[in-house]
């Protein structure tokens, strides 16, 4: 392996560790939608879609801030994962992953 590469995947693994510290900082999240219904009286509900069925939840007032924190962490959750991947797969593919963070079973 030459040098510059070796250099490259240190960065890449370091990488990887800042993402999953990010992860652990994360919180709660919530995958779905924020729905306001009415035109008078404006009603909030979160909407989420499992297994072909919709289910809905009354939020109120009060908690649609707490919602909206929630998607917008399970936004950055789902962005951090696809770093990941792509580090993953470049180690994976540079036969430099193997060993770094966990041993499978075998």
């Amino acid at each position: 392996m030459v040098k510059s590469e070796s250099k490259k995947i240190k960065r890449m693994k370091e990488k990887m560790k800042e993402l999953q510290q990010e992860l652990k900082s994360i919180g709660p999240v919530m995958r779905g939608s924020i729905v306001c219904i009415g035109m008078k009286t404006k009603q909030y509900f979160f909407s989420l879609n499992k297994n072909q069925k919709t289910k809905i939840i009354f939020l109120g007032k009060k908690r649609v801030e707490y919602a909206k924190k929630y998607l917008e962490n399970y936004k950055k959750l789902l962005d951090i994962i696809e770093k990941m991947t792509i580090i993953n797969m470049e180690l994976m593919k540079k036969k430099a992953l193997f060993n770094t963070f966990f041993k499978p079973k075998t």
